[in-house]
């Protein structure tokens, strides 16, 4: 049984059109037409009815459709693990995150990866402030979605998977709650937390600068040692925090709300790994999860 023909089936099955499946197998129509045809052949009847207007599945068809479709997907993954395994993508793939990362487009990579390369499993690890390169040089986890810059010359930085845009964390009855957005050079007369001491000074600089764009000082104050200890923070008034969106997707206090913050580039996302410790588990997560990132 030639493979071509249960492809071409199978996508016509689901287009209903010649010509959007020409597409989608980069032939042309008249080659589809003559795979469909050399099928029905070998099957003894017909599997599609065609008029001027219209495309449809006889019932063999539909039958066909449900048998071919199982064997057909089973095969192609048969071939995915034979394929996987042979590159070394096998055995489980550990990846860390900073907590404010935990959704998308991890979530999506993770998910993609899982469906592409089904002989490796993929496990999920948070990763503490407090704590943020341990796991990665101890060996527990082989990956790590954290935010850059990344300062550590052990490390292999990949490609930026998200840019999220700041935001300023107030409780709910700070008088800048009230504006729409606020300008970081509003905050010099705020004092700002900016994450536990255990945090990487350059990660540190670039989430909690110490001056504004024109100069001007901050004022910074360590705490919060987790996102919960902080919010309750804010959440009392004694601090605003310079943050990002994507923490807000995942983590909520009753006291407190965000407002969009301007004067400050994106927070930019990325994969790091052990330079040492690369492998071709880590190559293909890292490629995959670059490719799925929207332009």
């Amino acid at each position: 049984m030639d493979l071509t023909e249960i492809e071409t089936f199978l996508i016509l099955s689901e287009e209903l059109h010649f010509g959007r499946t020409a597409e989608r197998l980069h032939l042309s129509q008249s080659r589809v037409s003559q795979l469909i045809r050399t099928l029905e052949r070998r099957i003894g009847a017909p599997l599609f009815t065609r008029t001027s207007r219209r495309v449809a599945l006889t019932p063999l068809g539909e039958h066909a459709r449900r048998g071919l479709g199982a064997a057909y997907e089973g095969l192609r993954a048969s071939f995915e693990e034979a394929r996987a395994t042979a590159r070394g993508v096998v055995g489980t793939l550990r990846v860390g995150f900073l907590g404010c990362l935990g959704g998308p487009p991890l979530a999506d990579a993770v998910a993609a990866f899982a469906q592409r390369h089904p002989a490796c499993d993929t496990t999920m690890h948070e990763a503490a402030w407090t704590d943020l390169y341990g796991p990665l040089r101890a060996g527990q986890v082989d990956l790590l979605l954290t935010l850059l810059p990344v300062d550590e010359p052990d490390l292999r930085v990949g490609p930026v998977l998200a840019s999220l845009g700041r935001v300023l964390a107030l409780s709910c009855d700070h008088p800048l709650a009230a504006k729409a957005e606020v300008s970081i050079e509003e905050l010099v007369d705020w004092p700002l937390l900016d994450g536990p001491t255990e945090l990487p000074e350059a990660t540190r600089l670039d989430l909690f600068p110490p001056f504004t764009p024109l100069g001007r000082p901050l004022k910074r104050c360590h705490g919060g040692r987790t996102y919960r200890e902080a919010f309750h923070r804010i959440a009392t008034g004694e601090l605003v925090w310079a943050t990002h969106e994507s923490l807000f997707r995942l983590y909520r206090h009753p006291g407190v709300t965000h407002r969009p913050l301007t004067g400050l580039a994106p927070a930019n996302a990325a994969l790091v790994w052990c330079a040492d410790a690369e492998n071709a588990k880590i190559r293909a997560f890292t490629t995959l999860a670059a490719q799925l990132r929207p332009e």
